[in-house]
């Protein structure tokens, strides 16, 4: 699915996965995801998190986009706040859990969204005036001014928080993940993440088929 970047900075590693199976709790992945918040607990603190290569160059492509990285945090760099603290990673279901831990791995924002809620064509830009949409556990999103992946109804997605509207449920079948990585990224980190999603989709999620690719 063509995404058209509207916005500075910024390179897309995108996956289409067809024929999941969303379940609450995947036993194999929890386990993974467990010794991974364990071994980054063990790297960072909260304070030295800060100055990892990677959030550091997150927090620039935010501020090209004109955010504050310190007052709308990237999502990536939430969940590993969240990690470091010892409370661990949400556990929301196995496709989510995937894209998750892949976030922290890397981190990079990773969104993923149900790909039957949305449709092309799809644009990464800055919100428009007017423009909100209710966002996943939290409250209505005002998007002016912010970075959102938007279709033809309005915008869906976020690198911050992603909307209840294209969030994947038990029902979802076909998904759609974005990974929001910073231009600079190595082509090569890209595609070794997408690969890891599509490999962790398979056997956790028993995704049929999957088509990666990185948009710029």
């Amino acid at each position: 699915m063509e995404i058209k970047i509207a916005l500075p900075g910024v390179k897309l590693g995108v996956l289409e996965a067809d024929a999941v199976r969303v379940i609450l709790v995947e036993p194999g992945l929890a386990a993974r995801m467990d010794e991974v918040c364990e071994r980054k607990r063990r790297e960072f603190t909260v304070e030295t998190l800060a100055e990892d290569a990677e959030i550091r160059a997150v927090r620039a492509m935010f501020r090209e986009w004109g955010m504050d990285p310190s007052k709308y945090r990237p999502a990536s760099e939430a969940l590993l706040r969240r990690v470091v603290q010892g409370k661990g990673l949400y556990r929301v279901s196995n496709v989510v859990d995937a894209a998750n831990l892949g976030s922290v791995e890397t981190g990079w924002p990773y969104g993923c969204y149900d790909r039957g809620r949305i449709r092309a064509p799809i644009a990464f830009r800055h919100g428009a005036r007017g423009e909100r949409y209710e966002g996943i556990g939290k409250k209505v999103w005002h998007l002016e001014g912010r970075p959102v992946l938007a279709d033809p109804e309005g915008p869906f997605g976020s690198p911050i928080s992603d909307s209840t509207r294209s969030m994947v449920t038990e029902a979802t079948r076909d998904v759609l993940v974005v990974i929001y990585a910073p231009k600079a990224a190595p082509e090569a980190r890209v595609e070794k993440a997408l690969a890891q999603l599509s490999q962790r989709l398979a056997e956790f999620a028993g995704a049929q088929a999957d088509r990666t690719e990185i948009q710029r």
